[in-house]
């Protein structure tokens, strides 16, 4: 006499499942696959994203860790890595092609190396001549959100040892004796800390150098901003630690990616109903817009891999989060992402194009300025390496 309530209700569930997207056919199973990765994290932390996955019956377990400790550590045990750069994910493939074992490698999306500061401190280095606000149009136009920064004067302070209160913080009402800086994950393990490095390697000297093209001219270089790059932080995550309550005192400005900033308005904006005018972002000169490369090492990590630079709905929901989407050609389809900022009110940031673009240095320069500055064993590196 039990059967038609105990039927309603395993009806009721099966509903309920449906609904939610959960419901599986009888043959299908979910996948886990396993990955690692750095700030690449968030995409799959997501939970959207974790929905739109368990439509194709994956899920998806991180393994988190800076990118460039992707690359010199051990990968066996996984299905794929993430690193947020090309020169980790060229460690990774040229390794694995030379064990000649599985690596594909996927490109679904991008976002430029940025300097997140306080309103206070961007403002600070305005009145310095070293940023300027962004021309630009959408909300917020009238109060900058975004800055452009003078490498080449940025680095002299930091060389000088100059001090914020040196330059005038107080007159924007704060008292900062400390010197200026910008703060980076430990270069040993980080691509953001590694970009930057190239970066600083680039501009330094404020004379249209080349990056490094010789073993000596990298050890040279290396030594050359060692002190410029003295400021890393413990946490491997420094843009969390810039958008805690703490962060302005901790580390005013901090070395992140544009999706991350991104993605925090969009979220701020949607819970507090206004934009976080403190909070800014300086896009310095010589831009390095890093390429993040999905590398599966498994059948498995190449249909995620597929479905994470193919599928309509996984690719919006990546713009979502911030990140300038690449069409089947490898360029940046920046429409979509305008679009939605200016939907929401968010302002929209600009890049010059090439006007802004340097070259990163071959991997194996790269690799011996990182174990420099770092005092970090240099990764392997095959003769000839990019």
């Amino acid at each position: 006499m039990t059967f038609l309530p105990l039927l309603a209700v395993v009806l009721a569930g099966s509903v309920a499942l449906a609904v939610s997207g959960n419901i599986l056919l009888p043959a299908e199973r979910v996948v886990t696959l396993e990955g690692k990765m750095a700030s690449k994290r968030d995409f799959f932390e997501d939970e959207e994203v974790k929905r739109l996955l368990l439509k194709h019956h994956i899920r998806v377990h991180i393994t988190s860790t800076g990118s460039r400790e992707v690359a010199v550590r051990g990968v066996d045990a996984y299905d794929f890595v993430f690193p947020s750069g090309q020169p980790a994910g060229d460690l990774i493939t040229g390794e694995r092609a030379a064990a000649n074992r599985y690596a594909k490698v996927h490109r679904p999306f991008v976002s430029p190396i940025v300097l997140a500061t306080y309103r206070e401190y961007a403002d600070t280095l305005a009145d310095a001549g070293i940023a300027k606000p962004q021309r630009g149009a959408g909300a917020g136009a009238d109060e900058p959100y975004y800055y452009a920064l003078d490498m080449p004067k940025f680095l002299r302070h930091i060389h000088d040892k100059r001090r914020w209160n040196d330059i005038g913080i107080r007159k924007h009402g704060l008292a900062n004796a400390n010197r200026i800086v910008a703060q980076t994950p430990d270069v040993c393990g980080s691509n953001s800390a590694g970009t930057y490095l190239a970066l600083v390697a680039f501009t330094w000297r404020g004379d249209g150098d080349e990056v490094p093209d010789s073993d000596r001219e990298a050890d040279e270089r290396a030594q050359d901003i060692r002190h410029l790059m003295e400021q890393g932080l413990p946490a491997a995550d420094v843009f969390r630690t810039y958008i805690s309550p703490e962060g302005k005192n901790i580390a005013p400005v901090v070395v992140a990616y544009e999706h991350q900033y991104l993605a925090y308005q969009v979220r701020y904006r949607a819970s507090a109903k206004k934009l976080d005018a403190q909070r800014v972002l300086l896009y310095p000169s010589g831009q390095f817009v890093t390429q993040p490369q999905f590398i599966a090492l498994n059948k498995d990590g190449d249909r995620l891999g597929e479905l994470i630079t193919h599928d309509p709905q996984l690719r919006r929901r990546a713009m979502e989060l911030g990140f300038r989407i690449l069409d089947p050609s490898g360029q940046v389809s920046g429409d979509q992402l305008t679009h939605f900022l200016e939907d929401r009110e968010i302002p929209v940031p600009s890049i010059d194009g090439d006007a802004t673009r340097s070259a990163m240095p071959r991997l194996r320069y790269l690799e011996r300025m990182i174990s420099r500055v770092g005092d970090c064993p240099a990764a392997d590196v095959l003769p000839g390496g990019q």
